[in-house]
């Protein structure tokens, strides 16, 4: 799907920080990041068991130096000691569940909105180069708590180069869909669901999403990392999976694997979630008037004046108006399949190592 990216010499002698280090996506940033031989990876999360299997699985396979680190983006001075020295931020941490954030509303504030802007000032303090943001279709035209502090936090790191003054850092985010095989993402549960013989629950069959894989996710923010000015918003192009489709899939490709009939398997319908819409925006019309299309991303320039350089007023992408699930034609089953076919060997791996450290 031309999503790979080869190893570049950005990246390498450079000390990186990653927040949410021990989850789905932080913990692949720090799988690739050792591709491109870096001087030190801190690897920076409050969840102490977590890097404990995080290290026990990359053994002694670092060529870096890598540093574990446990804190709260909650907490600004553990901030400021961890960030310095640093020279790139991938910032992934953040509460992700739409319905646990919708009943833990300013819980998901001061992790999404007040953690970025601790670890937005204390960047500036420490005199860090670039800081990345990890962000979500949610963001885009937001119905829920998750995507409106997401948003904001994308806000916030554009207009972070305002407060910066003479220092040269760059501030910029990555927005992505859902990406499969993630922690609490769809395909965990449906596998688990699938090994126990159904039913497989779904919120809806006809909800349409943008899915790619940890992986592609990974290589292509690692390309916004490197090319970013300040106060973009790198929009990564994914291909749209209706949710029943998925389902079917799974349930043709898993079932036999555990022993089981495919046929006998219910399908069991549950409604949607709090805060959840039948497709998603990865990017609204209002964005799109700022964009420039690429072959995988679109790149989103501040609507307001970014220091050093101009705001973009007229679109760059050609005909685009938008990123809208509801408007794409999704994958066919045998493109699914295809696509999960990785996925689902990643995803069995990383299971086993679970299991075998528990």
């Amino acid at each position: 799907m031309g999503y790979s990216v080869g190893v570049t010499s950005f990246l390498r002698g450079k000390r990186i920080l990653v927040t949410g280090a021990t989850g789905s996506i932080g913990s692949e940033v720090v799988r690739q990041l050792l591709k491109h031989e870096p001087a030190t990876i801190r690897i920076f999360s409050r969840d102490e068991h977590k890097q404990y299997l995080l290290q026990q699985e990359l053994g002694d396979l670092p060529k870096c130096d890598m540093r574990y680190l446990l804190g709260d983006i909650r907490d600004y001075q553990r901030m400021v000691r961890a960030l310095e020295g640093v020279h790139c931020v991938f910032h992934c941490a953040a509460y992700k569940h739409v319905p646990f954030c919708e009943y833990n509303s300013f819980e998901a504030v001061k992790t999404n909105v007040i953690g970025t802007q601790n670890i937005i000032e204390a960047a500036i303090v420490q005199g860090v180069e670039r800081v990345l943001l990890i962000s979500t279709d949610k963001a885009a035209s937001p119905s829920n708590v998750m995507g409106a502090t997401k948003l904001l936090a994308e806000k916030l790191m554009t207009s972070a180069l305002h407060i910066s003054g003479s220092r040269p850092i760059r501030f910029a985010s990555v927005r992505f869909g859902n990406v499969l095989a993630s922690r609490g993402s769809v395909l965990p549960l449906f596998c688990k669901q699938i090994e126990a013989g159904g039913p497989v629950t779904i919120t809806h069959p006809d909800m349409v999403r943008f899915f790619m894989s940890i992986p592609q996710a990974v290589s292509l923010t690692f390309q916004a990392m490197e090319r970013m000015e300040g106060g973009e918003v790198f929009i990564l192009k994914m291909p749209v999976i209706r949710l029943g489709d998925l389902v079917d899939v799974l349930i043709d490709e898993l079932a036999p694997r555990f022993g089981k009939d495919p046929a006998k398997i219910e399908r069991k319908v549950i409604g949607s979630r709090a805060g959840e819409k039948m497709s998603e925006l990865l990017m609204t019309p209002e964005e799109a008037h700022h964009a420039t299309e690429e072959e995988n991303m679109f790149i989103v320039r501040s609507s307001i004046l970014v220091p050093g350089g101009q705001p973009v007023t007229e679109p760059k992408g050609g005909a685009v108006k938008d990123y809208d699930s509801a408007k794409l034609s999704p994958l066919t089953k045998p493109e699914i399949k295809t696509l999960l076919k990785e996925v689902l060997a990643e995803y069995f791996h990383f299971a086993s190592l679970v299991r075998l450290s528990n």
